[in-house]
């Protein structure tokens, strides 16, 4: 048997150098995104010869100094933190980049923070396929999981025992998710509508609407036919006439 060398990074699973290389060869900048028990921490580097550099970088503690109150690494504090990182990069002259996770897993979270860092202003190329739902970005699945667990005091308190000390009740998820989102986007905060309060406006309103428009429909069509009717009578009844004039000139001859 003969001995196969293999570097110790690829021994370790620690790195994919074919994608290591690609980037090389590309010359982009890249994310690379690493999601912890507790926290999320982004960076945006610029590969060289050399080693890498970092650009800019961007961790979910920062986003307390916004006024953040959730957990620090669930769907909305990664999406968070992604557009915390995409603000600071575009500040620092990154327009452009690409998402390297090597050896990692492309899970939700960070698919969170990559539409997090594409909002904050950096281009990135992504499928809307392989993103989350806004609402669960924005938290609505927490806001709706607390509305269950409502019944039982005492495992609705230890479930989110860590939210509830900071004073964020998990039912106001999405609102405090906009606000903090507004913060660091410049914009004003967008209200969540309730989802059975905008069904139930927006199903009648195609009904009365169909009414509406069948109802002079068939007045309409109505007189025509009737019109149609009485002029293919009247031309019946001319021709019976003209038939009879005929045979009855024909008899006196």
């Amino acid at each position: 048997m003969t001995y196969v060398h293999t570097l110790r990074r690829i021994r370790e699973d620690k790195t994919n150098y074919r994608k290591r290389a690609a980037i090389l060869i590309g010359r982009h900048s890249f994310v690379t995104v690493k999601v912890s028990d507790q926290n999320i921490a982004a960076q945006v580097l610029k590969p060289t010869p050399t080693g890498d550099i970092v650009i800019a970088s961007a961790h979910s503690r920062e986003l307390e100094k916004q006024g953040w109150k959730g957990t620090l690494n669930n769907l909305p504090a990664c999406y968070l933190t992604g557009m915390l990182l995409g603000k600071k990069a575009l500040g620092n002259g990154v327009k452009n980049a690409v998402l390297y996770i090597g050896k990692d897993h492309f899970t939700s979270r960070v698919a969170a923070c990559m539409k997090g860092i594409v909002d904050g202003g950096v281009s990135m190329p992504v499928s809307e396929e392989s993103l989350p739902d806004q609402e669960r970005i924005s938290g609505q699945h927490i806001a709706d999981y607390a509305g269950t667990l409502k019944e039982n005091q005492e495992e609705y308190n230890s479930h989110f025992s860590a939210i509830l000390k900071n004073g964020l009740s998990p039912e106001d998820y999405p609102s405090h998710f906009e606000e903090i989102k507004s913060k660091l986007s410049g914009k004003a905060a967008e209200k969540p509508a309730p989802k059975n309060a905008a069904e139930e406006e927006e199903a009648p309103a195609p009904v009365h609407k169909e009414k509406k428009k069948e109802a002079p429909a068939k007045a309409e069509k109505a007189p025509k036919e009737k019109k149609e009717t009485k002029k293919k009578e009247a031309k019946e009844g001319k021709g019976k006439e003209k038939k009879k004039a005929k045979g009855g000139k024909s008899k006196k001859k």
